[in-house]
């Protein structure tokens, strides 16, 4: 039979005293919790042990005798503490001493209740009482009754440990009968800073749930449901990211307790996120309000705006000749181009009918950067979409009149066959037609297979230009997006203090000398970063469309309309 006894490493300088701790009779284990010095009365320590069992609900009791010889020298000590045992009548008792200077213990086991007492094979098994206790590795306190009844796994341990912190909020500067060596017995780990914030943090709480409650009021009044409001609240990115963080805010003031681990680190992380956005962000500002940047940046819009409708109307003139030497359909084209180019001569007037007023735009818009830095990079993926609206607007031209004339040839395309698609079933059926039908059939079909080549290049560069300001806006919304659900306090908790992120336990040989006890370190895994991530990312509001290749590739052949986001709800065309 092999007897485990898990030792705290905070005990192994503990004076010569008694043992109390947990005994698992399934597992054959004795998980050590603290060392009780001497002088101690036992019926006081009997009466100590029967409050905590009745606060902490775990079978505490005396367990055995611990000896430092180094520090006690009288030879009738371990007679002594051989008695304790009839006294406190536990089987089996646990003797554990340490030999001097040696680095060998010994621990010994005594079966005095026991008619046929068998040698048993002991594990001295240390373990860091303070990692055990904040790794989180126990179930949860709510149903740690249920999940310490399984013998068979090592979270009873760790459960043990967990349920028995009122065992751990007495330290050496107490004035009581009883002396206690635990991990807090120099004094109790607690922070003044920690204690005033969290007797602060009530009424800010309060006031902050309370204003958040008015502004949601406001959000969900009818007046924002009315056209063109609603519209603008549902498709400006800044709007959604602002309704994202307002519920970030409301998750942060509520006033219940997080029921678990998961629960406590979602707010944590919400909160550094937070701060650190927020902190980006008045970086960012206090950047653009030095030195003029804001003048200089509006001073540089205008001919940049200037330069790309240039650009557009040199390609537009190009594809109005003879591109790359292809022969189009010249009365389409010159239509085609001239709607166009009156497009764009109606952007540039838009352009400078607001140059006036850019600077005092951008003035303000700055400021909006003291709400984060993922409030600025939403403002700036709206600025983008705004300025590139006439792209927006050639790309959905091009499509719909490339759309038009693929879904007019598949179905003419199916006249020839004599097939037709039948709505109701949402099928192709076989179908007669007539000499006219298919006389009328074929002069459309011809028209628009030989039209087909010039709309279907407006469509290509059209197609290029807009995708070249998804991936720009794409790339931005990516940043929000890592911003936003980074686990920061997770990742700086597992770069700091790894065993408050516990993927499990692994045990290191110390000592194995015949004669002696195995004696084993029990280390915390932690989680791997990319675990932490996984496990601790927070939700984002947007959700970008994960197509594959083939369904992008049959989009852009089908003329179907691309998106560089698309919101919860919305519906892609």
């Amino acid at each position: 039979m092999v007897l485990k006894v898990f030792f705290p490493s905070c005990c192994s300088s503990a004076d010569s005293g008694i043992l109390i701790g947990r005994w698992i009779s399934e597992q054959s284990s004795a998980v050590i919790l603290a060392v009780v010095h001497f002088p101690f009365i036992p019926v006081q320590v009997k009466q100590y042990l029967g409050e905590v069992q009745r606060v902490t609900k775990v079978s505490v009791s005396v367990l055995g005798s611990w000896s430092n010889s180094k520090q006690e020298k009288e030879e009738s000590l371990s007679e002594f503490l051989e008695d304790l045992g009839t006294i406190f009548c536990h089987d089996p008792w646990i003797q554990i001493s340490k030999e001097g200077d040696s680095k060998f213990w010994s621990c010994s086991t005594l079966q005095k209740h026991s008619k046929n007492p068998q040698e048993e094979e002991i594990i001295l098994v240390y373990y860091d009482q303070r990692k055990v206790m904040l790794s989180h590795l126990h179930p949860p306190l709510d149903t740690a009754g249920q999940g310490a009844e399984d013998a068979s796994k090592l979270s009873a341990i760790f459960d043990t440990v967990a349920r028995s912190q009122v065992l751990f909020m007495t330290d050496r500067y107490d004035e009581g009968p009883i002396k206690l060596t635990h991990w807090q017995s120099d004094g109790v780990e607690a922070s003044i800073i920690v204690e005033l914030l969290k007797q602060a943090s009530v009424p800010a709480c309060m006031l902050l749930t309370f204003l958040l409650s008015l502004l949601s009021g406001i959000c969900r009044s009818r007046m924002l449901k009315f056209w063109p409001l609603s519209f603008l609240w549902s498709k400006l990115s800044t709007c959604e990211q602002l309704r994202h963080r307002l519920q970030h805010l409301q998750v942060i003031s509520s006033n219940k307790k997080a029921q678990n681990q998961n629960q406590l680190m979602r707010k944590a992380n919400i909160f550094v996120s937070l701060l650190i956005d927020v902190a980006l962000g008045i970086l960012l500002m206090s950047w653009l309000y030095r030195k003029n940047r804001i003048g200089h940046l509006a001073d540089t819009l205008i001919p940049v705006a200037d330069h790309v409708a240039e650009e557009l109307q040199d390609l537009l003139q190009w594809l109005m000749g003879a591109p790359a030497g292809l022969k189009m359909n010249r009365a389409l084209d010159q239509v085609l181009g001239r709607f166009f180019l009156y497009h764009i001569h109606l952007w540039i007037s838009y352009i400078h009918l607001l140059s006036p007023f850019i600077e005092m735009i951008l003035w303000y818009v700055g400021l909006s950067a003291c709400l984060g830095l993922t409030v600025a990079l939403c403002i700036l993926s709206d600025i983008i979409a705004l300025l590139t609206f006439h792209i927006y607007c050639f790309y959905v031209y091009g499509a719909r009149l490339y759309c038009l004339k693929i879904y007019g040839l598949s179905s003419l395309w199916r006249l020839f066959r004599g097939k037709k698609w039948n709505v109701l079933r949402q099928r192709v059926d076989s179908c007669s037609y007539d000499l006219d039908q298919l006389f009328i059939g074929t002069l459309l079909f011809t028209i628009l297979l030989f039209l087909l080549p010039t709309t279907a290049l407006y469509y290509l560069v059209f197609t290029l230009l807009r995708l070249l300001v998804v991936i720009v806006q794409g790339l931005i919304h990516l940043l929000v997006d890592l911003i936003d659900s980074l686990p920061l306090y997770s990742l700086i908790l597992r770069l700091c203090r790894s065993y408050r992120l516990a993927a499990g336990v692994k045990f290191r040989v110390l000592e194995q000398q015949d004669g002696k006890p195995l004696r084993l370190l029990m280390q915390i895994n932690p989680l791997s970063y990319r675990g932490v991530v996984q496990t601790y990312r927070l939700p984002t509001y947007s959700c970008y469309p994960r197509d594959s290749w083939a369904s992008l590739c049959k989009k852009l052949f089908l003329g179907e309309l691309i998106y560089p986001w698309k919101h919860k709800g919305d519906k892609q065309n």
